[in-house]
């Protein structure tokens, strides 16, 4: 960076309908896994935050929950207001869509951003799902009538391509500011946060579609002692018939949960850890403000 030039530093929003990509987009973009990610629909729950700081900018971005029509329960409506507040909070919007594929959520979203005052980049995720490449120029013509956006890129985040096209699309739109963050901070969010997520995520990838939905994870001890953190998370769920299913026969899925987090953890708290995984029965609370409130669903 020159003298002349200004350092620049901005939020940046990733909205979009669940499944989309838009957790996976921001841990290749920030190079670290902050968000946990699965095929499952609404693996999002919370706006989380990755920061990605360059010799000239820092990019804030904010991986939103997907946002979706139907928000029946206390803990979809909760998503929803949590992705809709982040919109007025940013400098930049990212909307992410799958190549090829555009929904009624799709136009949900769509709709909403089309009262926003900052500008939208149209984030064409999954282009090497487009086995023709000839079919991919008409697609982005067709998507870019849409909306007046700021830019459209065509990037595939689990494979990385074109995401360095990406970046400077961002650092280019981002306000001048000095940074708001120390260089070598990567997210806002607490260990206990994260710990609790990577059990979350562990737990999805193994129960598949058997996965009750109503399902979270509290971290009830996070403490380290003589180079050893010591973690005890409690697995909530509503009802007592879904306990076998957490557990598994003879504990295996519990088990397999627990070391699959616990190798994540140790990566991501470069410390060796002690986790015992609990599954507990709290009825209701996937429906329930003050439940949800008390098991970290706040919109801060």
């Amino acid at each position: 960076m020159t003298e002349t030039e200004a350092f620049r530093c901005g939020y940046v929003a990733l909205v979009g309908r669940p499944n989309v990509g838009k957790s996976t987009l921001m841990n290749h973009l920030i190079g670290q896994k902050i968000s946990i990610t699965s095929s499952k629909p609404q693996t999002t729950r919370h706006r989380i935050i990755g920061i990605k700081t360059e010799a000239d900018y820092q990019a804030v971005f904010v991986d939103t929950p997907g946002l979706h029509r139907h928000a029946k329960k206390a803990v979809n409506r909760y998503m929803n207001r949590t992705a809709k507040s982040t919109l007025a909070d940013v400098d930049l919007i990212i909307f992410v869509v799958e190549a090829g594929r555009w929904t009624e959520d799709d136009e949900n979203v769509l709709r909403q951003l089309r009262t926003v005052a900052v500008p939208v980049v149209l984030a064409v995720n999954k282009i090497d799902h487009i086995k023709d490449k000839t079919e991919l120029l008409p697609l982005l013509q067709n998507l870019g009538r849409k909306m007046d956006f700021a830019a459209l890129v065509p990037v595939s985040a689990l494979r990385r391509n074109n995401l360095e096209e990406l970046e400077k699309v961002v650092a280019a739109h981002l306000p001048e500011n000095p940074p708001f963050y120390a260089e070598d901070q990567i997210t806002d969010r607490s260990s206990r946060f994260l710990a609790a997520e990577i059990v979350r995520e562990k737990l999805m990838r193994t129960l598949g579609q058997e996965l009750p939905y109503e399902l979270t994870v509290e971290i009830e001890q996070f403490k380290e002692e003589d180079g050893l953190l010591n973690i005890a998370a409690v697995i909530w769920i509503e009802r007592d018939s879904q306990k076998p299913i957490v557990i598994g026969k003879g504990g295996s899925v519990l088990k397999k949960v627990g070391q699959l987090a616990r190798t994540d953890m140790e990566k991501l708290f470069e410390s060796k850890v002690y986790l015992q995984l609990w599954v507990k029965v709290k009825e209701g609370w996937s429906d329930d403000e003050r439940a949800l409130s008390s098991l970290g669903y706040t919109e801060d």
